[in-house]
C-alpha cells in the first residue's frame, strides 16, 4: 500500500494567519459593539420592556449599533473558527456574507446615482420622521443636534420643518414652551458665549422670516448634505474603496483558503477509494480462497 504526501495541498499558514488576524478584529469589535447597545438600552430601560422600540416612530440608534454588532461578531465568529479548524462550511459562509453586503453596497451607490429624485423623497422622509421623534429618544435627539450643529442646518427642507414635532408645532395646542420655536442646535453660535443657550429657540418662528437669518441656520439639513457630498467626493469615494479593497482581500484570502481546503479534502477521499478498493480486492481473494478449500481437503482426503 502506498503513502502520500500533500505538501502541496496543505492550507498556507500565511492564508490562515492573515485571514484569522482579520476576523479577530471583527468580532472584538462586534463584541464592543453589543455590550455598547445593550447597555444603552438598560439604560433605557428598553431591555425590560421591549415594547418601546417598536413605540418610537423614528430611528433608534442603538438598533443599528445592535445589528452592526451582530454582523461583525457573526462574520468575525465564522472567519476566525473558519480558519483556524479549517472548516470549509464555516469558510464558504464568510465568503458568501462579504460577497453578499460587498454586492449591497454595490446597488446602494447605483440606486443612489440612479435614483436620485427616489432617494432624496426617501430622505426626507427619514428626517421628518426623526423630527417627529426628537424628543422621545435621548440617542436620537443627540444625533440631530448634532446633524444640525455640524452642517449649520435646521430641519430637513428648513425650520419650518419643525412643526412635525408636537412640542414645536406653532399649530398645536399644546402647552409647550417651545411652541413655534426650534432647538438650541439650530442657533448661530455666539462666540462671546462660553456656555450653550439651550433656550436661544424659544419663539423664533413667531417673528418674521427676515429675522431668522440672524439668529438661526435657515438652510435645511438634506440641502446642507447634498452641498457636502461634492465637496468631499473624494473622501467618501477613498472610504468607500477602503472598505471595498478590505473585504475584497478577505474575500480572497477565505477563497483561496476554502479551495486549497477542498483540494486536500479531495485528495485524502482518492486516498481512502484507492484503500477501499484495495481491502475489496483483498477480501475478493480471501472468499475466493475460502470457497475453494473445501475442494482442495476433499482432494487430500
Amino acid at each position: 500500500m502506498h503513502y502520500y504526501r500533500y505538501s502541496n495541498a496543505e492550507v498556507s499558514c500565511w492564508y490562515k494567519y492573515l485571514l484569522f488576524s482579520y476576523n479577530i478584529v471583527f468580532w472584538l469589535a462586534g463584541v464592543a459593539f453589543l455590550a455598547v447597545g445593550l447597555w444603552a438600552w438598560s439604560e433605557k430601560g428598553v431591555l425590560s420592556d421591549l415594547t418601546k422600540v417598536t413605540g418610537l416612530h423614528g430611528l433608534d440608534p442603538v438598533v443599528l449599533v445592535l445589528v452592526v454588532g451582530i454582523v461583525m461578531f457573526t462574520l468575525g465568529f465564522a472567519g476566525c473558527v473558519g480558519a483556524l479548524r479549517e472548516n470549509i462550511c464555516l469558510l464558504k459562509f464568510f465568503c458568501g456574507t462579504i460577497v453578499f453586503i460587498f454586492l449591497l453596497e454595490l446597488a446602494v451607490a447605483v440606486m443612489a446615482f440612479l435614483f436620485q429624485d427616489w432617494v432624496r423623497d426617501r430622505v426626507k422622509e427619514f428626517f421628518e420622521n426623526n423630527i417627529k421623534s426628537y424628543r422621545d429618544d435621548i440617542d436620537l435627539q443627540n444625533i440631530i443636534d448634532s446633524l444640525q450643529r455640524i452642517n449649520h442646518c435646521c430641519g430637513a427642507q428648513g425650520p419650518e420643518d419643525w412643526d412635525f414635532n408636537i412640542y414645536f408645532d406653532c399649530k398645536s395646542e399644546s402647552k409647550s414652551r417651545e411652541k413655534c420655536g426650534v432647538p438650541f442646535s439650530c442657533c448661530i453660535p455666539d462666540p462671546a458665549q462660553k456656555v450653550v443657550n439651550t433656550q436661544c429657540g424659544y419663539d423664533i418662528r413667531k417673528k418674521s422670516k427676515s429675522q431668522w437669518d440672524d439668529q438661526i441656520f435657515v438652510k435645511g439639513c438634506i440641502h446642507a448634505l447634498e452641498a457636502w457630498l461634492p465637496r468631499n467626493i473624494y473622501i467618501v469615494a477613498g472610504v468607500f474603496i477602503a472598505i471595498s479593497l478590505l473585504q475584497v482581500s478577505c474575500y480572497d484570502s477565505s477563497k483561496k483558503k476554502v479551495m486549497l481546503a477542498d483540494t486536500h479534502l479531495l485528495m485524502v477521499k482518492g486516498v481512502m477509494d484507492r484503500g477501499n478498493k484495495y481491502f475489496e480486492c483483498a477480501f475478493f481473494r480471501y472468499e475466493k480462497s475460502m470457497a475453494q478449500a473445501p475442494i482442495i481437503v476433499k482432494e487430500l482426503v
